[in-house]
């Protein structure tokens, strides 16, 4: 078996069977299947908890992680002079910002 220090991308990697008990019974407890090919194959199954975590994931990467119509809006002040910054509130922003990575 290669080592993992060995191991390059575009390298096939080959491995020895562990157990013989292995071979017999797969992870679904199918062990006629597993004589007839003579390999055992493993299964994975999520949780309800895993396949929600999964669901919220695939949600958030479909959605933008910002609000196009304000930044269009902004775009659209800055480029005709309308934008104006408030620096009271620029400033109290900062300093909140600060606090909270404080504690990282």
């Amino acid at each position: 078996m290669a080592g993992i220090d060995n191991i390059r991308s575009g390298q096939t990697v080959t491995t020895s069977t562990r157990n013989s008990a292995r071979s017999e019974t797969n992870a679904t407890g199918n062990s006629e299947s597993a004589k007839k090919s003579g390999v055992a194959k493993d299964a994975v199954s999520l949780s309800t908890q895993g396949k929600a975590v999964g669901e919220m994931h695939n949600q958030m990467v479909s959605q933008p992680s910002f609000d196009k119509a304000k930044v269009a809006a902004i775009k659209e002040a800055i480029a005709n002079g309308s934008y104006t910054v408030d620096p009271e509130k620029l400033a109290d922003n900062m300093i909140k910002f600060e606090k909270e990575l404080g504690g990282l």
